[in-house]
């Protein structure tokens, strides 16, 4: 959420993201809030364990952890072409994400960080920040945020909208370090 948080702050600086004001009122907030918050939880679950878990075990025992990990996470990207409005720079920032979770599941031994950061990234753009994800605008968003029209594609992501941006990849080397 924090790394989400810094990106679109960096789109926003670049004159190309505004916040908005709220959309929902109280009990709708509580509403979406915990459906999209059990929704990408789902979604981390399955997306961790399908691309980080038994395969990327099974594969590391064939051809090693970083050559699985790579091949792995190229097909992570991959799949997010299918995803309306992905284009291949999100498509790359989607497998260089892919590539930090294995990262991450080498350092920890554990997949549980890679779920969560999942997770509470597919929530705040979706519910908290209501910007596309992967150029798919939830229903039932907090925020009336909007990205500038007419502003450059290069901070804004274009129809990916923040992870099409190439300040992702910025952030990208952040979380790589941090």
């Amino acid at each position: 959420f924090v790394a989400l948080s810094v990106l679109l702050a960096g789109i926003w600086l670049c004159g190309g993201f505004y916040f908005g004001t709220v959309a929902l009122g109280a009990r709708e907030i509580f509403y979406f809030g915990v459906l999209w918050a059990f929704a990408f939880l789902v979604v981390g679950f399955a997306e961790e364990f399908l691309f980080r878990g038994y395969a990327l075990a099974t594969l590391s025992d064939g051809i090693g952890f970083w050559p699985a990990a790579i091949v792995l996470s190229a097909l992570f990207g991959a799949v997010h072409l299918k995803n309306l409005g992905e284009n291949p720079t999100g498509a790359l920032a989607a497998g260089l994400v892919g590539l930090l979770f294995c990262f991450t599941l080498r350092r920890t031994g554990s997949l549980w960080f890679a779920i969560g950061l999942h997770a509470a990234w597919d929530y705040g753009e979706s519910f908290f920040y209501s910007v596309p994800d992967s150029g798919t605008l939830a229903q039932g968003h907090l925020l009336n945020s909007h990205f500038r029209a007419g502003a450059p594609v290069w901070p804004t992501g274009g129809s990916v909208w923040p992870e099409g941006s190439l300040l992702v990849f910025v952030v990208l080397a952040i979380l790589f370090f941090v």
